[in-house]
């Protein structure tokens, strides 16, 4: 059921991954095509806001942190799955893997670099997670100023 703390929770992740994303860019390899990266993962978040803190809002200001971080969390688990797969099929289309179960592996080691690119990052690991504090704020303040 649309509410409007769902709303807000959605178009507050979607701000918060395309910011990360805007500043992931520059850490990843030159020569990759980063395409359209910051709008899925803005679509992503606000997947993730929608459905997960959206769910979750109007339970306290002090729940709405830790809530927030959950969120985030998920919200980075489906843009690292959908971009390793992204780059698994464009590397298969290279025949780079011997077979389908090392292309699955493959997704798997894709997604601990980018992984490990995001976490040894200061600046996108300060808005992912500060950033997704806020956006659970302002999800718990529409629940409670809607409700």
């Amino acid at each position: 059921m649309p509410t409007a703390a769902r709303l807000f929770a959605a178009l507050a992740y979607a701000v918060v991954a395309f910011a990360a994303s805007e500043r992931f860019k520059p850490l990843l390899p030159e020569g990759l095509d980063t395409g359209y990266l910051s709008e899925i993962n803005a679509a992503i978040g606000l997947l993730s806001g929608w459905f997960v803190m959206g769910r979750l809002a109007g339970d306290g200001y002090l729940r709405a942190v830790t809530h927030g971080v959950r969120t985030t969390a998920v919200l980075a688990f489906y843009v690292l799955l959908a971009h390793s797969v992204r780059e698994m099929f464009r590397l298969s289309m290279r025949m780079r893997y011997d077979g389908p179960l090392e292309a699955v592996v493959g997704v798997f080691e894709v997604a601990m670099d980018y992984g490990r690119m995001i976490v040894t990052a200061p600046e996108v690991m300060g808005i992912l997670l500060l950033g997704g504090v806020l956006a659970a704020w302002v999800a718990e303040f529409a629940a409670r100023r809607w409700n």
